[in-house]
C-alpha cells in the first residue's frame, strides 16, 4: 500500500509539473521529524497517511495518542481543506508549489473525525475532496486525474464521516460507486477489481484495489470496518451490478488468491514470489468485512506467524494495518502472534495518554470519537469494522 502510494506522489508530481523527473527520481534530504510525528523514516510521501492510520488504529485499539500527535496532524491542514502527504514547515502558506492529494486528505478526515474537536477540518476536507470530483464520479492520487478504485475507496470513506448517503455524491450525474463499479471484472476474470484501466482500456485484476473497494462496496471505512457473518464471499455476475454485489465479487477474488499459502504476493518487479504483508492485512480487513471472520482466518493466521518482522522494519503504517485487520477479524491486536501491536505502534511515536492522566477529559475524548465514528459509521466503508475500536 505505501509503495503504492509513494509511486502516485512520485507520477503526480511529474504530471503536474511542479518537479522535473530527474529531481523526483533523485532522493531529497530527510526533512527533520516533528515530535508528534509517529515513525523516524522520512515522512514526504507518507507523514499523513501513516499518522492517519496511527491515530485510527489507536482509536480502534481503545488507546488516546497524545495531543501533540493530534495536533500535528491538524496542522497540516491547508486553508482550502486539502492536505498534502508532508508539509515540513506548518507555518509556511500553502501555494500553488504544494501538492495536496485526494489520499492525504481522505485519511486524515477519517483520522480527525475520531478524535474529537476537529469537525470542522474534517467538513473543510471533505468540501474539497467534493470540489475535486472527477465526471465519472470518482478521484485519482492527484486532482484531476483519472478515477482509480484505491483513491475512489478512501475518499468513500471519507464521505461516510459525514453521514451523507454516497450514492448522492455525484457530478456528471456519475456518483462514487459508478466509478468503482466500471472497474469491477466479471466473474469469468475473477470477480476482481482494477486499480486503472491499462492504456488499452483492458481491466487488470488487482488484489490491492480489490481490498480497498471491498471495504468501500460494503459502505464502511477505516473507522467503522469490522467483522460481519451471513454475507457471501461467492462470484456472481448481476446485469445491474450493485456495490454490494461487487464487493461479495472481489471478496470471492481474494479468498481464492490467499487460499493456498495465505498471503498475496508482491508485484512489484523482481518480487514477485516474495509475500506483501501490507496488502495481506488488507486483504484481511476486506474478507472479515464482507464475509466474517471464518473468511479471513486464512490471512490473519498467516499475518500473526510472519508479520512482526516487517512490522518492526516498516514502523507505523504497518502496525496499524496489521492493527486494523486484528479488529476487523475479531482478534486481539495486543496479542497477536505474541506481539502487542498497540504497544509496538505508541512506542514509535509521542507518548499517549494513560490512566493515570486527567481520566476525566479521557472519557470526554472517547465519547466525543465514540459518537462521531457511530454517526459516521453504521453500515458504511470497511463493513463496520471495529470490535469496537479501529476500522
Amino acid at each position: 500500500m505505501n509503495v503504492r502510494r509513494s509511486a502516485a506522489v512520485l507520477a503526480a508530481t511529474v504530471v503536474i509539473g511542479t518537479a522535473t523527473p530527474a529531481v523526483a527520481a533523485s532522493p531529497s534530504p530527510s526533512p527533520s521529524l516533528p515530535s508528534g510525528l509517529y515513525g523516524s523514516s522520512d515522512p514526504t510521501y507518507d507523514g499523513v497517511w501513516r499518522q492517519s492510520l496511527a491515530l485510527i488504529a489507536l482509536y480502534r485499539a481503545h488507546a488516546e495518542p497524545a495531543a501533540e500527535a493530534v495536533d500535528w496532524l491538524a496542522g497540516q491542514q491547508c486553508p482550502s481543506g486539502a492536505f498534502p502527504a508532508f508539509r515540513a514547515n506548518p507555518a509556511k502558506a500553502c501555494d500553488a508549489k504544494l501538492m495536496v492529494d485526494t489520499n492525504s486528505t481522505a485519511v486524515a478526515a477519517q483520522a480527525l473525525s475520531v478524535v474529537g474537536g476537529h469537525g470542522s477540518a474534517v467538513t473543510k476536507a471533505v468540501a474539497w475532496l467534493k470540489s475535486v470530483q472527477n465526471k465519472d464520479g470518482g478521484w485519482g492520487f492527484a486532482p484531476g486525474g483519472a478515477s482509480d478504485a484505491n483513491s475512489t475507496s478512501v475518499v468513500i470513506g471519507a464521505l461516510i464521516t459525514q453521514h451523507t448517503r454516497v450514492s448522492t455524491i455525484r457530478n456528471g450525474g456519475k456518483s462514487p460507486y459508478d466509478a468503482l463499479l466500471k472497474l469491477s471484472l466479471p466473474c469469468a476474470d475473477g470477480g476482481a477489481f482494477a486499480y486503472q484501466p491499462d492504456k488499452k482500456g483492458k481491466l487488470r485484476a488487482n488484489a490491492d484495489a480489490t481490498a480497498a473497494a471491498v471495504v468501500a462496496g460494503r459502505g464502511t471505512n477505516f473507522v467503522t470496518a469490522r467483522a460481519d457473518t451471513g454475507r457471501e464471499t461467492t462470484c456472481a455476475d448481476a446485469p445491474d451490478l450493485t456495490p454490494a454485489r461487487a464487493a461479495a465479487n472481489g471478496a470471492s477474488f481474494l479468498a481464492e488468491a490467499v487460499a493456498k499459502d495465505g498471503y498475496l504476493k508482491s508485484v512489484l518487479p523482481g518480487a514477485e514470489d516474495q509475500p506483501d504483508y501490507g496488502n495481506t492485512a488488507d486483504a484481511a480487513v476486506a474478507l472479515a468485512a464482507q464475509g466474517g471472520p471464518e473468511a479471513a482466518r486464512r490471512p490473519l493466521a498467516w499475518l500473526e506467524r510472519n508479520s512482526a518482522k516487517w512490522a518492526a522494519q516498516s514502523g507505523p503504517a504497518a502496525y496499524a494495518q496489521l492493527i486494523l485487520a486484528a479488529e476487523a477479524s475479531g482478534a486481539d491486536p495486543g496479542d497477536f502472534g505474541g506481539t502487542d501491536l498497540v504497544k509496538e505502534l505508541t512506542a514509535t511515536g509521542p507518548a499517549p495518554v494513560t490512566a493515570s492522566q486527567d481520566d476525566s477529559d479521557s472519557s470526554v475524548w472517547w465519547m466525543i470519537g465514540a459518537g462521531l465514528a457511530a454517526g459516521a459509521g453504521i453500515g458504511f466503508l470497511l463493513s463496520s469494522r471495529n470490535k469496537r475500536k479501529r476500522p
